[in-house]
C-alpha cells in the first residue's frame, strides 16, 4: 500500500482551479492509500472554524475541501493534518468534518517500517528572527483566544494586513534566511533519533542527503502547488524504502498505484 504526503496548497476562496485540482487528486490519486499527510498550509489563510457557519466565500471552498477529504477517510484512507503558519487556527472541528487526525507540531511516524519525523518546516528557519517571534505569538492559546474572539470581519482585515506585511517584508530577506537552518535540521532528527524528515513550507521541493549521529540521513522537501501543479511525496511497502517526491499536472494527477 502507498502513502501520499503534500503541503503548501495555500487554497482560497480566489483559487478555484487549485481547489479543483486538489479534489481531482483526493477522487484519482488518493483512493486506496493506507495514509494522506497534509503538512500545513492547506489554506493561505484559517479565520477559524466558525467560519464554516458563516456566510463567507472560504467557508463554501472550506466544505467543498471537507467533503471531498470525508469522502475519502470513510473509503478507508486514514487522514493527518500538520498545522502551517498560514492555517494554525484550524481545530478540531474543521478535522472532525473531515474525518481527519490533526497532528502534533512534529509528529514522530513510522512509515512502511521507517521512523521519520514529519513537521511543516517553519520552525526550521530561525534565521528569519522576526518570523520566529511572530511563530512565538501565534501559537500562544492565549493570543489565538484573543483573535478568535473578535469578529469574523476583523479577524479577515487583521489576516490581509499580516499577509501584506509579511509579502513586503520577505521581499527585503535574503534568501538563505527564509530557508531552513541546517543546524536545526540535524538537531531536531537527532532528539528523535531519525534519519528521515519530510516537511514542506520553504517551496522549495528537493531530497537532501545528510549525516544524523553518523549516520546517513535524508531530508525530503515538498513542493507548493499552482494552479497548474500539484506535488506529492509517495512511499510504499517495496523492501528499499526511498519516497518519490512528484511533480504532476492539476488536470491529470497520477492514478492510483
Amino acid at each position: 500500500m502507498r502513502t501520499l504526503l503534500v503541503a503548501d496548497l495555500h487554497l482560497s476562496e480566489h483559487t478555484p482551479a487549485m481547489t479543483r485540482g486538489f479534489i481531482r487528486y483526493l477522487e484519482t490519486t488518493a483512493p486506496g492509500a493506507r495514509a494522506l499527510y497534509i503538512l500545513g498550509d492547506l489554506f493561505d489563510a484559517w479565520l477559524g472554524d466558525d467560519l464554516l457557519d458563516q456566510p463567507h466565500p472560504l467557508a463554501e471552498t472550506a466544505w467543498e475541501v471537507i467533503e471531498a477529504l470525508r469522502r475519502l477517510a470513510d473509503s478507508g484512507t486514514a487522514v493527518y493534518f500538520t498545522h502551517g503558519n498560514r492555517d494554525f487556527l484550524i481545530g478540531e472541528r474543521f478535522a472532525d468534518a473531515c474525518r481527519a487526525t490533526l497532528l502534533p507540531e512534529v509528529a514522530e511516524v513510522e512509515l512502511h517500517g521507517v521512523a521519520a519525523v514529519l513537521l511543516h518546516g517553519d520552525s526550521l528557519c530561525t534565521r528569519d528572527s522576526a518570523y520566529m517571534a511572530f511563530r512565538q505569538q501565534s501559537r500562544d492559546p492565549q493570543w489565538q483566544a484573543q483573535m478568535l474572539a473578535m469578529p469574523l470581519a476583523e479577524r479577515a482585515a487583521l489576516a490581509r494586513q499580516m499577509r501584506e506585511k509579511s509579502g513586503e517584508a520577505n521581499a527585503a530577506k535574503a534568501e538563505n534566511i527564509m530557508d531552513v537552518t541546517p543546524t536545526e535540521v540535524v538537531k531536531l532528527m537527532e532528539a528523535y533519533g531519525v534519519t528521515t524528515m519530510i516537511h514542506g513550507h520553504t517551496h522549495r521541493p528537493d531530497v537532501h542527503d545528510l549525516i544524523v549521529a553518523g549516520e546517513p540521513a535524508r531530508r525530503y522537501v515538498l513542493g507548493d502547488w499552482s494552479d497548474e501543479d500539484g506535488w506529492d511525496l509517495v512511499a510504499d511497502d517495496s523492501n528499499a524504502f526511498s519516497p518519490r517526491l512528484r511533480r504532476f499536472p492539476l488536470d491529470a494527477p497520477p492514478n492510483a498505484d
